[in-house]
């Protein structure tokens, strides 16, 4: 017969159980860095994954969904989808709120709210499909390569970026940022392209090959603006208090009006202007407000 784990552990000398209460000191008494000192229900991005899969099914059933779908069965899919990504969001946001802005303590208000969230979330997805299929239009018109939307929507990481991006949003407006920032990692790791959940992103927008693309928090995107790759919209510098500590949430990242495109390697910094129709050239250092209509290629800062 196969020993068990802790018979083999014991016959190793490995000392698991002096280990195992070290730990336990660890994360009770000396470095304890659980939220509030007691929540140990985490959101998982496991099933935020699977959330997302099913959502994306639901907004791009022939697309994502079965392969065999048809008039007569298709809404029945993306109803059946729907509840399964809606039933494990809830649960998600339940477990979410406690690290929210206006955290509810007792489990009933936490369960209640996070099905007023989960449904009013719901009624936002026909308007949060129409900004993908504006941001698929974008990717269209912008790159000669793209033969067809199926092309785009299966094979460009810049639209499985934004599509994580705007649900993501939707979620952090309602008021769990921390499911939303999960969901913007799960996209970060997929594609290599980090957009904060918080960031304002006009319709029409589209990451072109994309790898690298850094979007900050506070940063406000217009429509129809453009991006390349390994380009950053971050900050300049960081706002601190009369003790030093960081000033979260303060405005710090670039505001990007309509019709921009930014080539890839462009780093712009700071709560500037990129104003309406601008070009910003490859690689360039942009640190103060650009013109509308202007054409920037090489390094503008002060």
């Amino acid at each position: 017969m196969k020993p068990l784990p802790s018979e083999t552990a014991a016959s190793a000398g490995w000392d698991l159980d002096a280990i195992v209460a070290d730990l336990r000191r660890s994360r009770e008494v000396l470095h304890n860095i659980r939220h509030k000192g007691s929540v140990r229900e985490l959101p998982s991005r496991r099933a935020l994954a699977e959330v997302v899969e099913h959502l994306s099914a639901a907004l791009f059933p022939t697309h994502f969904g079965a392969t065999d779908l048809t008039d007569e069965s298709i809404d029945y899919f993306v109803g059946a989808s729907l509840g399964q990504a809606l039933s494990a969001l809830a649960e998600q946001i339940r477990r979410g709120l406690r690290f929210g802005p206006a955290q509810v303590e007792a489990e009933t208000g936490l369960e209640a709210k996070a099905a007023e969230i989960t449904r009013t979330f719901a009624h936002q997805l026909p308007d949060i499909r129409a900004l993908l299929v504006s941001d698929l239009q974008a990717a269209y018109e912008g790159d000669p390569a793209a033969t067809s939307f199926a092309e785009i929507l299966l094979s460009y990481p810049g639209v499985v970026a934004v599509l994580h991006y705007r649900l993501a949003h939707a979620l952090h407006r309602l008021g769990v940022p921390f499911l939303a920032r999960l969901i913007s990692k799960i996209a970060h790791s997929q594609t290599g392209i980090d957009i904060h959940p918080a960031a304002e992103i006009g319709s029409g927008f589209f990451i072109d090959h994309g790898t690298g693309v850094v979007i900050g928090e506070t940063a406000i995107i217009g429509n129809h603006v453009r991006l390349y790759h390994s380009v950053t919209l971050g900050a300049k510098r960081f706002a601190v208090d009369e003790t030093g500590a960081l000033i979260k949430g303060k405005p710090r990242h670039p505001i990007v009006e309509d019709d921009v495109v930014i080539y890839a390697g462009a780093t712009v910094l700071g709560r500037i202007t990129i104003g309406r129709g601008a070009v910003i050239g490859g690689n360039a250092w942009v640190t103060q407000d650009v013109a509308p209509g202007a054409v920037l290629l090489k390094a503008a800062s002060d």
